[in-house]
């Protein structure tokens, strides 16, 4: 029964030598077994002896002398995060490629944190700058091949308006255009555009191109800058262009804009630069237009070549890299880890030697110092840790060893509170009572088969499914594949019980019961149906579907039902909070909490609950209302009430009048024997403050007994509403459909009845129940017996480090 209770805990103190610090902290983190506590943000304590009174007080304050930026090993934190930096950069570097890294660590020579800093920050330059130099090369090749399409579009423009201007006005300047001067500029941007000679009265052009996206608003804003004086062309480009910075593939538009006189042109290239828009020189003369475009076409397929290689030698680098960044990053991060721990240490006084605080389960004790000894020998230290077992006035943390099967029950219990310290735990209940719960709303074999058959291909596919990254639907699926399975199991029995397979009922364990009584019967459904022989051996008796009384009686069967399971499972949890006081040793509790209310709630609903197992079984009337009882519930409030506050104040008042001396130990096990009064700081005793908290307390459960018992209700009313659904898209669907001698409108029927048995009956149904279970066991289960009021042990192991830790 390891889940019963919590593991039992210790406090602990290491005292490690600098030189093997390191390696000890990594050695516990690959055991996982080891909670540090953080010494910089600890309260201190204080021991006072006091002449009259002979106590503990705890004196609080902040060790706050250092900021968190002046810890020991900062700077290797900081070194850490930036080497996680840079295999963040290489990821993103290989996704982008389209490149696949090693999923699982490479072998190879083992590298000390050092060595991998000088590879990375190699690495890092070398890739930096071959992208700051592919970028340089894309740009140039985008503002070739932008010059390419501009001088094939636009060549076509000013051809076809040669007609109509004349070309000595508009013919740009012989040494702009030569190609001796083209070829010694550093960026086709940065010639000079000229829209042809001195003449203002002449017609002149600017020719560029544009985003798509742009073309509309920059066109209305060249209309409305020069007054409607011009005349805009455009022709959509052959091919889109990669924009270097994000690496999208970018559509674009050629324009020439005709305008006259220099005014305008200044306006023009002024909108131009606000829109983005690349503008580039175009001769009028066609063979200049030719001899540019050949010059740029080769300039262009030497760039491409220049561009493949670069990209080729990028890639060979990144594929060297991922083969070892996974191994790379787990270093990185165990070690950012480590050195995290070491920062919750602090020196002794001789600063030779690091002190550590934390809790251990005390089952790690040998475990623990054999992983001491080993990192003492592992560094040559001359000097070993030293573990020694310390008191504590906290609580200690609560920690379950769990299975891949248990855990999820756990999870579900946590969700609502974490265990006190040893208190009872839910789960181990859970197991069984939580997935039954859901199958007595759930009850149907047949949709119980559909839900095992997803269980089994989820448990089939665990080792698979666990090592990737899944949604965090399937994420939440996959976890609670153990739970899906028994609740499948538990559907499969209660719908055997209620024997439905979706909504059908059949003759599995023998004949029915009832039979026509006569041949003038027509209708064995409706009437005239008589019992002839011993009831149907297992479950409800098919003959009850479709006849008259089907309803009331399925009715009266899961209602009382349904108090039933509801009383006795909030029996248990009275029971349970007898084990929890009886373990902490709080007799108090079992006399004047445990007693009462066990009175309380079985006077009342359990001896209704008694009744209908009476009456099932004899079929005698009983009395609903016994004198005696109601007088035990009446008299079980005020003993709630009443006693144990005054009780008390009363041995506060010995205690601390010197009539009874309690000497406080701090052992562990004085902390069990008395947990309540030992691990808290003593403050002043409060009469008012417990015994309102014990009359709402009582409140709480005497209103409670008749609400929960009323919350239970709810098993009865969705497994009627399930049973019900299920029969409308049975017989209002699939059976209306298959009257039909349609074949299409059979198929659709069933198309119909199948969608609506996945989604509605499979998906929204089973999460239905899966809530309403879940509160079941929340507040008309747990409220009884549980406080969870608890903190979950969090060791430090590398194991539960995330991927985003970095």
């Amino acid at each position: 029964m390891d889940l019963m209770r919590s593991e039992k805990m210790m406090f602990v103190q290491l005292i490690i030598p600098v030189e093997s610090a390191q390696r000890a902290v990594s050695y516990l983190g690959e055991l996982g077994l080891l909670q540090f506590r953080d010494l910089w943000l600890r309260y201190e304590r204080c021991r006072f002896q006091v002449k009259e009174q002979d106590f503990v007080v705890a004196f609080n304050y902040l060790n706050s002398d250092k900021s968190p930026f002046q810890r020991t090993f900062v700077n290797q934190v900081k070194r850490c995060g930036e080497m996680s930096r840079k295999l963040r950069f290489f990821k993103e570097q290989i996704n982008k490629a389209g490149l696949q890294s090693s999923v699982h660590p490479v072998s190879g020579p083992d590298l000390d944190l050092e060595e991998l800093e000088i590879q990375l920050a190699e690495h890092e330059h070398e890739l930096i700058e071959t992208n700051s130099n592919s970028e340089k090369l894309r740009q140039t090749y985008n503002e070739l091949l932008e010059f390419k399409m501009v001088l094939q579009k636009a060549g076509g423009f000013l051809v076809s308006s040669n007609g109509h201007a004349v070309a000595e006005e508009t013919e740009l300047s012989e040494n702009v255009y030569s190609m001796n001067d083209y070829a010694d500029t550093a960026s086709l941007l940065e010639q000079d555009i000229r829209a042809g000679p001195s003449n203002q009265s002449g017609l002149r052009f600017i020719s560029g191109i544009i985003c798509k996206s742009k073309v509309l608003r920059f066109e209305r804003m060249l209309f409305r800058a020069t007054r409607g004086n011009m005349l805009f062309n455009q022709a959509p480009a052959d091919e889109e262009i990669m924009d270097p910075v994000t690496a999208e593939m970018v559509e674009k538009t050629i324009f020439v804009v005709f305008f006259s006189g220099e005014q305008a042109r200044t306006k023009i290239l002024k909108i131009c630069e606000a829109f983005g828009a690349n503008c580039y020189p175009v001769s009028e003369d066609l063979t200049k237009q030719r001899q540019i475009i050949r010059e740029v076409l080769s300039r262009l397929s030497e760039l491409e070549a220049t561009l493949d290689a670069g990209i080729r030698h990028r890639n060979k680098a990144l594929t060297s890299i991922g083969f070892h960044l996974t191994k790379w990053m787990n270093m990185v991060r165990r070690e950012k880890a480590v050195y995290d721990t070491l920062n919750m240490l602090n020196f002794d006084v001789t600063k030779k030697c690091l002190v550590g605080e934390g809790w251990c389960p005390i089952f790690a004790k040998a475990q623990i110092q054999e992983v001491l000894q080993r990192a003492t020998f592992d560094s040559n230290s001359q000097v070993g840790t030293i573990f020694h077992v310390m008191d504590s006035m906290e609580s200690p943390p609560t920690y379950f060893r769990t299975n891949r099967f248990t855990n999820a029950f756990q999870e579900i219990v946590d969700a609502y509170g974490v265990a006190r310290y040893q208190e009872a735990n839910p789960a181990v209940y859970a197991v069984i009572t939580f997935p039954f719960l859901f199958a007595v709303m759930f009850g149907d074999w047949g949709h119980g088969i559909c839900l095992l058959l997803g269980a089994l291909v989820l448990i089939a596919q665990e080792r698979k499914l666990s090592n990737q990254k899944l949604g965090s639907f399937m994420e939440m699926l996959f976890g609670g594949r153990y739970v899906l399975l028994l609740m499948s199991l538990f559907s499969i029995y209660c719908g055997l019980i209620y024997n439905e397979f979706f909504s059908v009922p059949f003759h599995i364990f023998g004949g029915s019961a009832y039979r026509c009584r006569d041949t003038t019967c027509s209708d064995a459904y409706t009437a005239g149906l008589v019992k002839y022989r011993e009831p149907y051996p297992f479950g409800v008796d098919p003959s009850w579907r479709g006849s008259r009384s089907e309803l009331p009686f399925l009715n009266s069967l899961k209602m009382k039902m349904s108090i039933l399971l509801g009383v006795t499972q909030m029996n248990l949890g009275i029971i349970l909070s007898y084990f929890d006081a009886r373990f902490f040793g709080s007799s108090l509790d079992i006399r004047y909490q445990f007693v009462p209310q066990l009175i309380f709630l079985n006077s009342l609903f359990g001896y209704l609950s008694l009744l209908i197992i009476i009456k099932w079984c004899t079929g005698s009337q009983a009395d609903l209302y016994h004198i005696l009882l109601l007088l035990l519930a009446t008299v079980a409030v005020p003993w709630m009430l009443f006693p144990k506050p005054f009780i008390l104040r009363k041995l506060h008042t010995e205690r601390f009048q010197g009539r009874t001396y309690g000497i406080l130990g701090t052992s562990e096990m004085d902390l069990e024997v008395e947990p309540d009064s030992a691990r808290q700081h003593h403050e002043d005793f409060n009469f008012s403050e417990i015994f309102v908290h014990q009359m709402i307390h009582s409140i709480e459960f005497v209103l409670g007994a008749v609400s929960n018992t009323a919350s239970y209700l709810r098993l009865w009313a969705l497994s009627l509403a399930h049973s019900e659904l299920s029969t409308v898209f049975y017989e209002k669907v699939l059976l209306l459909a298959w009257g039909y001698d349609n074949l299409v409108i059979r198929l659709v029927g069933l198309a119909v009845f199948a969608f609506a048995t996945a989604f509605i009956l499979l998906m929204m149904e089973t999460l239905s129940a899966f809530l309403h279970a879940l509160r079941l066991h929340w507040v008309e289960f747990q409220n009884k017996f549980y406080h969870g009021d608890g903190y979950k042990f969090r060791p430090f192991s590398f194991a539960l480090i995330n991927d985003e830790e970095d």
